[in-house]
C-alpha cells in the first residue's frame, strides 16, 4: 500500500482564501485542468484528500500516443501491440492498430503537476454554497469551480444516488510481484455474471482484477480466485466504483471532469485518457475567461456542449456492456473470433481511439475548444 502523506494533527492549519480557479481532485482530470492554465494569469488552487501521486485506484493503462502527446513517457511502464481475450471455449488474439501501455500513477501525477502552476492543499471537500466550497480546514472562494473528485460528484446540487442504485461498475485489483508480456481479459461468467477480469503487466508488478457492470455483484472472491488461476500473490489490493453512463458536465456553475462528469468509457471502464481529454477541453475553456476572451456563462455552456457531443458514442457503449452479458457463451467464441479479422479490428480499435483522440492534446488553442480527429 503506498504511504500516506496529507497532513495530519497540527499540520492541519486554517485555510481560508480566494482564488480565481479552485480546482477540487489533484488526479488525471484536475490536473488536466492545471496545465491548460499553465502561463496565464490565473491564481490557480488545486485541493484533494490526499498528496498528488499518493492513492492509485486503477489498473493505470493507457492507449501509447496519449503518453507521448502529453510528454509524459517517462511515467510508462510496459506497451503492448496485442490483446489477447479469454472466454471459457476460446482464446482470441487481437493485433491492435495502436499500443497500449500500462505506467506508474505517482510518476504521471507528478510530471502533470510539472506542467501546472498552482497552489496545492491537502484537504477533505464536503460541499459547496455559491461560490465557495467548504472544506475540513475552511472555506475557499472562487469564480471558477472544477468538481475532478469522482463520482460522488460531492459539488453537485442534491442528493447523489449512492451504489447499488447508482449507474456504477465495481472493480477490484491485486498487485502482486511479477512478469508478464501479454496484456489479457477474461469475459467468463465464472468469475463474473456480467463484467471481465482482467492481467495488465507493469514492469515487476501485475495487476490483476475483475470488475463488474452490476454494482451488486461483489469482486473480492473472484478477483482473488482468478489471482489463484493466474498463481499470483493475493496482495495490495485496491478497487473503485467506476461510472459508466454519461452526466452532465455543468452544473450551477460549476464544471464537471472525468469521473464526476460520467466521462469514462462504458463497456471497456477506460477512464484515464478520457479524464484526461476532457480536463484539457475544460482548462482552455477556463483560460479564455482568464484571458477575457469570453465569460464564465460562456465556458460553462461551451464545455457542456463539448461533453455532451460525446453522448451518442458513450450510449452506444452502453448498449453494448448490456449486450454481451446476455449472449450465451458458445456463441460468443465465434463472435469474438469472427471480430479478430484485422479490418475489423483496425476499424473498430480506430473508432474507439477516436472517442477521445490523442490529437487532441496538442490541437486546441488557448480559450477555445478545437475537436481534433472525430
Amino acid at each position: 500500500m503506498p504511504t500516506r502523506a496529507t497532513k495530519r494533527g497540527s499540520e492541519r492549519t486554517p485555510l481560508h482564501r480566494d482564488c480565481d480557479v479552485l480546482i477540487c481532485g489533484a488526479s488525471f482530470g484536475g490536473l488536466a485542468v492545471a496545465r491548460e492554465l499553465a502561463g496565464s494569469t490565473a491564481d490557480v488552487m488545486i485541493l484533494d484528500r490526499y498528496e498528488i501521486g499518493e492513492r492509485q485506484t486503477s489498473a493505470c493503462g493507457i492507449p501509447t500516443a496519449w503518453l507521448r502527446a502529453l510528454a509524459l513517457e517517462d511515467a510508462l511502464q510496459q506497451t503492448f501491440g496485442e490483446l489477447v481475450l479469454h472466454t471459457p471455449h476460446t482464446e482470441v488474439r487481437y493485433d491492435l492498430p495502436w499500443t497500449f501501455s500500462t505506467f506508474d500513477y505517482r510518476t504521471l501525477c507528478g510530471l502533470l503537476a510539472e506542467m501546472g502552476r498552482f497552489e496545492f492543499e491537502t484537504a477533505t471537500v464536503s460541499g459547496r454554497t455559491g461560490d465557495t466550497v467548504h472544506t475540513d480546514r475552511g472555506d475557499i472562494r472562487a469564480p471558477l469551480i472544477v468538481d475532478a473528485l469522482g463520482w460522488r460528484r460531492v459539488l453537485g446540487s442534491g442528493q447523489n444516488i449512492q451504489p447499488p442504485d447508482a449507474l456504477l461498475s465495481r472493480g477490484l485489483e491485486v498487485h502482486p510481484f511479477g512478469s508478464g508480456e501479454e496484456l489479457e481479459v477474461w469475459i467468463d461468467r465464472s468469475y463474473v455474471p456480467a463484467g471481465y477480469g482482467w492481467s495488465f503487466p507493469a514492469d515487476g508488478e501485475l495487476r490483476i482484477g475483475v470488475g463488474s457492470f452490476d454494482p451488486r455483484h461483489h469482486v473480492r472472491e473472484p478477483t482473488e480466485r482468478l489471482a489463484t488461476d493466474l498463481h499470483a500473490d493475493k496482495v495490495r489490493y485496491q478497487g473503485n466504483w467506476i461510472p459508466h453512463a454519461l452526466r452532465d458536465a455543468t452544473e450551477d456553475g460549476v464544471f464537471f471532469v472525468g469521473d464526476s462528469a460520467g466521462h469514462c468509457l462504458p463497456l471497456t471502464a477506460e477512464g484515464i485518457r478520457t479524464a484526461l481529454y476532457f480536463g484539457l477541453a475544460c482548462g482552455r475553456e477556463l483560460r479564455g475567461v482568464i484571458e477575457g476572451h469570453q465569460g464564465r456563462e460562456s465556458a460553462l455552456a461551451g464545455y457542456h456542449r463539448f461533453s455532451a457531443d460525446h453522448a451518442l458514442a458513450f450510449r452506444w457503449m452502453l448498449r453494448v456492456q448490456r449486450l454481451v452479458p446476455r449472449i450465451a457463451p458458445r456463441l460468443l467464441a465465434p463472435s469474438l473470433r469472427a471480430m479478430g479479422a484485422k479490418r475489423f479490428v483496425d476499424w473498430s480499435f480506430g473508432h474507439y481511439l477516436d472517442i477521445a483522440h490523442p490529437d487532441f492534446a496538442t490541437a486546441g488553442v488557448p480559450g477555445r475548444i478545437a475537436l481534433a480527429a472525430s
